[in-house]
């Protein structure tokens, strides 16, 4: 069985940048964030659940789905955001399943900003938290996405506490300078999991 490494952070922590250096050492990533798009794709099983759900206004004129009606609805009904994951959450990890088995890498990493909070974390046999502290959070996601103070702290409100995800996790990687800091970081542990995944 191949070794699955699962790889967190809250926005702005640098888990993109750090997936990308995993992949350019050859290690296959499957990315929790693209499953979740692919799942809800024209004619995709779950697409149709959630226009039956929630009416047709879901859809777009092309067939696709509307995520930004869908997303201000759901943020402003609790019970919706319910519905909505008990659509998606199974069918995201089916895929994501799917995918880790056809992996051929030594090793394969999936990346989730949910890992815990959707218990993907159990798919794996190791953890990787890229910390950063919440000053740079906000710092990097507003010059990266452009949203502002108050969105972005939304968001990191949904997200579990870093607290917590400290606790939870194997390793944790702190990200709060340049990237040859982070990648020096992440070198040692490559050749750890390399290591572990030998051992089978």
């Amino acid at each position: 069985m191949t070794f699955i490494l699962g790889l967190t952070g809250g926005i702005g922590s640098g888990k993109s940048a750090a997936s990308q250096w995993f992949e350019t050492q050859g290690i296959q990533v499957i990315d929790a964030d693209i499953v979740a798009r692919e799942i809800v794709e024209k004619g995709q099983p779950a697409l149709v659940q959630i226009q039956k759900n929630f009416g047709d206004w879901v859809l777009l004129e092309n067939g696709e789905l509307n995520r930004r009606a869908l997303r201000d609805y759901i943020f402003k009904e609790a019970d919706a955001r319910q519905q909505l994951e008990q659509i998606t959450h199974p069918a995201i990890r089916t895929l994501i399943i799917q995918q880790l088995q056809a992996a051929t890498s030594p090793y394969v990493i999936l990346v989730s900003p949910l890992l815990f909070e959707t218990n993907q974390h159990q798919l794996t046999q190791r953890t990787l938290l890229i910390d950063a502290t919440e000053d740079v959070q906000i710092q990097r996601a507003s010059a990266r996405d452009g949203q502002n103070i108050e969105q972005i702290s939304k968001i990191m409100t949904a997200q579990m506490p870093r607290q917590q995800k400290k606790v939870l996790a194997d390793d944790i990687v702190l990200n709060d300078g340049h990237l040859e800091h982070l990648y020096a970081q992440l070198k040692p542990l490559h050749l750890q999991y390399l290591a572990q995944s030998e051992l089978g």
